[in-house]
């Protein structure tokens, strides 16, 4: 069946809002469903919700009378709260969301993952990259309170979309950090990207996030290819950018960051590291923005 509504949780956020916006340009009707007051003027409704009360969640989706939903209304960082909010936040939010999509019928649900379900910047230990390119399959080992959130959330996820009943399209999207125009100039066109400072670059951009990124209009563009497919249960997604955060050439750099890792398929150019194949084959999805173009 067509969608007409989206609803997106979370939508007063930056990349929440991004995507509202995003909607609205393929002339889909938006709901906003967030905690506090509107700072957004895109969504065509708005509707106030505690994403922790499951009876709110149901009652906001059930009033949005959408037929998709999209979920960013999560704790971004394991840094501002303890362990257990940062937790609560990520799985529970997502568990009344999951709930409330199979109780209403809805025809897809998006949630926003992490690369942080590897193990990612937020734990003390580095990333442990077993082989490459990296495929939704590779292992799951993070420490952290966000990362574990995350994995537990796609866990969640795919429990809901293995039931016999389930006829909903499930996706998690595996986000790495989402720059918009600006933040894209700033932090990765002008300054120095060469070998020499990237191990002293921000770890939201370099080893310990894999040299990953994404424009914020691929990312608003995945979300909504995510609610468009097709495909029953739950399936998994890395959401970058189709290169690195490097000026180095991708051989390079997994030669000086990963020597260890299991070469699967050869990586040419400034190619990512990230086995985009599956969003491609599955959500008809393939990055289109690169920093290298500013």
């Amino acid at each position: 069946m067509p969608l007409s509504t989206i609803a997106v949780t979370g939508g007063n956020g930056k990349i929440g809002r991004a995507i509202l916006a995003h909607l609205n340009d393929h002339e889909y009707e938006t709901v906003n469903i967030a905690r506090g007051k509107q700072r957004e003027e895109v969504s065509d409704t708005y509707i106030t919700t505690d994403l922790l009360d499951a009876g709110e969640t149901y009652g906001a989706l059930a009033k949005a009378d959408a037929d998709a939903v999209i979920h960013m209304g999560t704790i971004p960082d394991p840094y501002g709260n303890p362990d257990f909010r940062t937790y609560e936040s990520n799985v529970m939010s997502a568990t009344h969301v999951l709930e409330a999509s199979e109780s209403l019928g809805l025809e897809s649900c998006c949630l926003a993952s992490s690369i942080n379900v590897m193990g990612a910047e937020h734990q003390q230990r580095d990333p442990q990259v077993e082989y490459l390119p990296i495929d939704a399959d590779h292992p799951r080992t993070p420490d952290d309170s966000y990362g574990i959130a995350k994995h537990a959330m796609e866990v969640t996820a795919a429990g809901f979309g293995r039931r016999p009943t389930c006829e909903t399209t499930i996706a998690t999207l595996r986000y790495p950090w989402v720059p918009n125009e600006e933040e894209v100039v700033e932090y990765f066109a002008e300054p120095d990207r060469s070998m020499e400072t990237l191990r002293d670059d921000d770890p939201w951009s370099n080893e310990q996030v894999m040299f990953s990124y994404v424009h914020i209009d691929d990312a608003c563009a995945i979300a909504r290819k995510a609610v468009e497919a097709d495909y029953v249960g739950h399936e998994s997604f890395w959401a970058v950018a189709g290169d690195t955060t490097a000026d180095e050439a991708t051989e390079d750099v997994v030669d000086e960051f990963y020597p260890d890792a299991e070469i699967r398929q050869p990586l040419e150019g400034h190619e990512t590291l990230f086995d985009l194949s599956k969003a491609d084959e599955l959500l008809d999805w393939a990055p289109e923005r690169s920093w290298r173009d500013y």
